[in-house]
């Protein structure tokens, strides 16, 4: 057995020996900071006050250089979106790549211009260009004011999404509703502008949609752009070319309709079951009537009965009952262009029946009318 006075020495040997230790630990750091501080000052010293600092000419030329990047950087502004770069961001990604990739679930709006080509040809090219641009200057505001960004201009036709930063489902299609109702009243205000200067006047068509959409980087590393893709870019797209065999203003989608929020004001009413080119399912679709005239509202919701007895009867395949009844609502409603579509399906269908699905939808756009 060791002795006490045995252990008290072996642990003052023990102290000594840690103490040793620390002392000579601090006065490495302690040097160590010294020197770093010392670098640092020297580093100030030269970044303070450079030589070449007092050279005028080269003051001058950091000055455009800097110019020069803030002109490129406003101008590469102007070919991304900003809310693309948000969602590059959002992935911490700092470097913009091909290949880039994030799916989010976005309101998806198209709006085009009707029959542009019968227009175009009466332009020359430049004319065109000075009227399409014209044309978007003034689509552009209404979409922009409703959290909206253009992901494309293609041809006449411009593609917008609604991200609705930190928002709901609701927010975004609320936002592309919004937009799409400021669209037509952009629309009335220039056709105003285009008779009074002599020229005629131009309608346009707009679909929306909601689902999840792909936003990415496609191309080469040489040639890159942004797009937005994915089966609900190719719905919102055929909605709007939906617009002229319904001649109708807006159309939306069922995904629309069921994530409008409590208590919306939109007023719409359902116009027809399809299933649109690229896709197996039917769409239910529907017609937005908030921008028009109270008393055009009330007719055209009035017509609501009649246009779900005429999908009832086709998905039954009661043609002929089908036939009668949208002859009997085009004698009563000669303006209205889905009792038109009604019977131009009806007449089809009796010749092909097999261009509707089990639920009812049919084949579009199988049928043109006017």
């Amino acid at each position: 057995m060791f002795s006490a006075l045995e252990i008290l020495s072996t642990l003052l040997i023990l102290v000594s020996i840690c103490a040793l230790f620390f002392a000579i630990k601090w006065q490495m750091t302690h040097a160590q900071l010294a020197e770093m501080q010392h670098q640092q000052n020297l580093d100030a010293q030269r970044v303070v006050q450079p030589k070449q600092a007092f050279d005028p000419k080269l003051q001058d030329l950091y000055a455009a250089k800097a110019q020069e990047a803030r002109d490129l950087h406003n101008t590469i502004r102007r070919f991304i979106p900003k809310q693309f770069i948000q969602h590059l961001a959002a992935k911490h990604e700092s470097d913009l790549k091909v290949g880039f990739a994030d799916e989010d679930d976005l309101a998806i709006l198209f709006v085009d211009i009707c029959q542009f080509s019968h227009l175009a040809e009466t332009l020359s090219p430049q004319q065109t260009l000075n009227f399409l641009n014209s044309f978007f200057l003034r689509m552009n505001a209404p979409i922009h004011a409703n959290n909206g960004f253009i992901d494309k201009f293609n041809g006449d036709a411009i593609m917008a999404l609604f991200d609705h930063p930190d928002g709901s489902e609701h927010d975004k299609v609320m936002d592309a509703l919004q937009a799409a109702i400021g669209l037509r009243l952009a629309l009335n205000l220039y056709n105003e502008h285009r008779e009074n200067s002599g020229y005629q006047q131009i309608n346009i068509g707009i679909g929306i949609h909601y689902g999840p959409v792909i936003i990415g980087t496609v191309g080469t590393e040489d040639r890159m752009d942004t797009t937005a893709l994915g089966d609900s870019v190719n719905i919102a797209y055929r909605l709007e070319g939906l617009c002229r065999n319904y001649h109708a203003d807006i159309i939306i989608s069922e995904q629309v309709v069921l994530n409008l929020p409590p208590g919306h004001r939109v007023t719409f009413r359902i116009l027809d079951n399809v299933i649109v080119k690229g896709r197996s399912q039917g769409q239910k679709i529907y017609e937005v009537l908030s921008h028009l005239p109270k008393q055009q509202q009330i007719i055209k919701l009035a017509q609501e009965k009649e246009i779900l007895t005429c999908l009832s009867l086709r998905k039954q395949k009661r043609l002929g009952e089908m036939a009668d009844m949208a002859s009997s609502c085009i004698a009563r409603y000669p303006n209205e262009s889905v009792f038109a579509q009604f019977l131009a399906q009806a007449e089809f269908l009796t010749r092909n029946p097999f261009h509707e699905n089990k639920s009812g939808a049919i084949n579009s756009p199988l049928i043109q009318t006017g």
